[in-house]
């Protein structure tokens, strides 16, 4: 079996680098600098939102299927800084070359990790092989690599399910509902640059977990739609998530079984 790696990352703004590029003093509080960043981005675009570049990744969450079972983790701070959390993320590819599988990967996380990587010199040979050198493993991935959009070694199912028109896009949160599955838990994106100034890290790991679980979840309905699995397969597979998650004791699995119809 090919390892099936699902991934979500949440982020807060970069105080650090804001404070760098914008000259700001060192005694100015996390949230004064925060905040007079998404002042300067309302004024230029209308939105809080801040660049990829600015978005200091805070978890990494995982979600992997292989020969091994199935197993949910998390890379997060303050047990990891963020260079860390990026070259751990980046050599477990490394290790493993699994089938990558996002929701909004290819228009957010990816790039967010790019742009991080490179800021904390991070290395991932394999992620960025496009097949350009003369070995067999390096040919295989001419045709089928992480860095296409239309490859399939990430598959990010936002983009695809919407045939790569944006207007189309759907919310993972109302799909997985829709589905069957329990959606959010907890907090949504928007509330976990409050809930890191609270000291709720362990809140917004917990919500990112559930994100790459009904991610998989939706994953496994594709891989149904397109013929890889039967509905036998599927339900089984299902199933198996159901019973791996139920021997999980922390109480987000708890709440989040309680929600799955």
């Amino acid at each position: 079996m090919i390892p099936v790696l699902v991934f979500d990352i949440e982020t807060i703004p970069d105080i650090a680098g804001l404070r760098t590029l914008h000259d700001l003093p060192a005694d100015l509080a996390e949230g004064e600098v925060a905040e007079l960043a998404f002042q300067k981005q309302r004024a230029r675009n209308g939105s809080d939102f801040l660049p990829h570049y600015l978005q200091r990744i805070a978890v990494i969450s995982c979600a992997m299927r292989s020969d091994e079972g199935f197993r949910v983790w998390s890379l997060a701070e303050p047990k990891l800084d963020e260079g860390e959390i990026v070259q751990r993320f980046f050599s477990g590819i490394e290790k493993y070359t699994p089938q990558l599988v996002s929701w909004n990967g290819g228009g957010f996380d990816l790039p967010v990790l790019h742009y991080r990587g490179l800021i904390h010199n991070v290395t991932a040979p394999r992620y960025w092989e496009t097949g350009e050198g003369d070995s067999r493993d390096a040919r295989d991935f001419k045709w089928n690599n992480y860095i296409s959009r239309y490859h399939a070694r990430h598959t990010d199912l936002m983009d695809l399910l919407a045939l790569y028109q944006p207007r189309a896009n759907a919310p993972l949160d109302e799909l997985a509902k829709l589905m069957g599955f329990p959606g959010k838990l907890g907090m949504d994106g928007s509330a976990v640059w409050q809930g890191w100034l609270d000291g709720r890290i362990d809140d917004i790991r917990d919500y990112c977990e559930t994100d790459v679980v009904n991610t998989y979840l939706v994953w496994l309905r594709f891989q149904l739609m397109r013929g890889v699995m039967t509905d036998a397969e599927h339900d089984d597979e299902v199933a198996f998530v159901k019973r791996q998650l139920g021997e999980m004791k922390q109480p987000h699995w708890q709440k989040f079984l309680a929600a799955w119809r």
